[in-house]
């Protein structure tokens, strides 16, 4: 499922979504109220294409005013009923398809209503969980951000400070004499990676001195030459012997 949509778009999606299913499951439930269906009727009658008595109306109004409350209230509250609803629609497909031209078959249900519970339950689904329930959010979906508040990155700078106190020991027992191979060890790196960023910075500043076009780097002020030129250096006197 995409991320792309972060904060207010995403909730708008998620919104709309429940608003627009909400208000047509009021309208189905409108219309069989309005019919004065019988409440537990068993053969149903047909309105907008699907089969209803008094009972699945009651319900559709009841569900439908639920997703139009989720919306208004937010996109996270939404979000949540959304994919409450929906999970609920497809138990309800599965369920009224077992007992279909049953005595149990309490609300009605034909195979058009099955169907459409189930395409229903995944239209749900798939509004609710839209850029929240995925492994790919990006850094600024409100729901990646609200999962990832609470990790400090203090587990990386407390595994410093153990390093550095544990380099700090090691230096203390090589300087008093009773280092162990182990700290002699991380004395050694550490004093080697220390030249080495030495050397590294040395070069680097000899490389803006070349880059400025200064006839001479301001660390090498006050040498005789410029080291790096050997075009420069004075060259010693052949004696010729006749």
């Amino acid at each position: 499922m995409s991320s792309a949509l972060p904060g207010s778009r995403l909730d708008l999606v998620h919104r709309i979504g429940a608003a627009v299913l909400g208000a047509g499951l009021c309208v189905f439930g409108v219309l069989g109220v309005a019919d004065r269906l019988e409440f537990l009727a068993v053969r149903g009658k047909v309105v907008m294409g699907l089969a209803t008595n008094g009972l699945l109306a009651t319900i559709s109004l009841i569900v439908g005013g639920i997703l139009i409350g989720a919306a208004l209230r937010g996109g996270r509250s939404s979000s949540t009923i959304t994919v409450v609803v929906g999970s609920l629609f497809l138990l309800s497909g599965l369920v009224n398809l077992a007992v279909l031209d049953t005595k149990f078959n309490l609300l009605a249900f034909r195979l058009s209503n099955v169907i459409f519970s189930f395409i229903a339950g995944m239209l749900l689904l798939f509004l609710g969980a839209y850029g929240r329930f995925s492994g790919g959010l990006s850094a600024d979906n409100p729901y990646y951000q609200q999962r990832h508040h609470d990790d400090a990155p203090s587990g990386t700078d407390h595994t410093g400070d153990d390093d550095d106190a544990e380099l700090a020991a090691a230096e203390l027992a090589v300087a008093e004499g009773h280092a162990t191979a182990e700290q002699e060890l991380l004395v050694l790196e550490d004093a080697r990676r220390r030249a080495y960023e030495a050397y590294q910075h040395a070069w680097e500043a000899y490389e803006n001195g070349r880059n400025t076009n200064s006839p001479v780097p301001p660390h090498w002020q006050g040498s005789a030459y410029p080291p790096w030129s050997m075009a420069t250096r004075p060259r010693p006197r052949r004696h010729v012997h006749h």
